[in-house]
């Protein structure tokens, strides 16, 4: 069999546990050799542990592949470098970035702290900007490169993650601005959205959450049991090699979300709708907003999140 990834050679984070695992093997599988970035850190960013990292590296040994464990943190900006030298010293170039590092910090907006949001920001957004900036400077050189970056559905709105919604917000963005910088040098950047069971998804912690949520009217009973019955993670590297295959070397600055048998594709932030003033200048007035706005650019609009009524305190 044709090893589609013969002589590549990838980088990817956060893979000891979880989606980056996955991601690590089936990549190692179809030829590339691939650097297993993961510091060992806890699910909220704390501490460290080697032995993640070197347990995927054995696993892709053991079945013939070639790879190498790295425990640097993308948070720093060099040491992202490190990586991507380690990467370049181990098997001579960079080919694939794939960027799965995450950590989470749940808190509702009025009782996040600044630790919460810098941690989660640093790691989801900074840390793939830093690896992505240094793999495009050898990308860029030798005109072609693949990267793919983990995003989520929570870019979209969340509850209980306004540090993870933004950070994967910002992670949406900053690969439609990589695609488009680095294109013309063959490089291609895109965003999988997966959804999947793994240590940072399904706590007893997050379970209790999602109950409560539902009980307390914030979500369905059809988005509870889904949730509930989420996929593995192996179901998200097949689309993963895909990108970091020559077979998909046309598709720039996509965002697809993959949950077990369903891969689907986000439609790109479009402008739907516009009223527009030609008199006095140009310049609305509010009178004028507040009358058309709502009839004509929110026209069937409803509020995903309207006021409740004060709850009478008990006696």
């Amino acid at each position: 069999m044709n090893k589609r990834l013969l002589d590549k050679a990838a980088v990817v984070t956060g893979a000891g546990r979880g989606i980056g695992r996955e991601i690590a093997i089936a990549l190692a599988a179809e030829g590339a050799g691939v650097v297993v970035v993961d510091p060992g850190t806890a699910r909220d960013g704390s501490g460290t542990d080697l032995a993640p990292a070197e347990q995927v590296v054995a696993e892709i040994k053991a079945g013939g592949g070639r790879a190498v464990a790295n425990y640097n943190s993308v948070t720093d900006f060099k040491a992202a470098e490190e990586i991507i030298r380690n990467c370049e010293d181990s098997f001579g170039r960079v080919d694939i970035v794939v960027n799965c590092a995450g950590v989470l910090r749940e808190r509702m907006i009025w009782n996040m702290t600044e630790e919460d949001w810098d941690t989660v920001i640093d790691v989801h957004l900074k840390g793939t900007f830093n690896i992505c900036r240094h793999a495009c400077v050898r990308m860029r050189g030798q005109r072609y490169g693949r990267i793919i970056n983990l995003t989520s559905d929570a870019w979209r709105g969340t509850v209980g993650q306004s540090n993870y919604g933004a950070a994967k917000g910002g992670i949406v963005s900053l690969t439609s601005a990589i695609a488009r910088e680095m294109g013309r040098y063959g490089v291609t950047a895109n965003c999988l959205a997966p959804i999947a069971a793994t240590r940072m998804t399904m706590t007893e912690e997050v379970k209790a959450g999602m109950k409560k949520r539902l009980e307390s009217g914030m979500i369905t009973k059809e988005f509870y049991d889904s949730f509930m019955a989420m996929p593995g993670p192996e179901y998200v590297s097949p689309m993963a090699v895909y990108l970091a295959s020559d077979a998909a070397a046309n598709i720039n600055g996509q965002v697809f979300h993959i949950e077990k048998g369903r891969v689907s594709i986000y439609s790109q932030p479009v402008e739907t709708l516009a009223i527009y003033k030609t008199t006095e200048n140009g310049m609305f007035r509010v009178e004028e907003l507040e009358d058309n706005v709502p009839k004509m650019l929110l026209a069937g609009y409803i509020n995903p999140a309207p006021p409740e009524p004060p709850k009478e305190k008990s006696r």
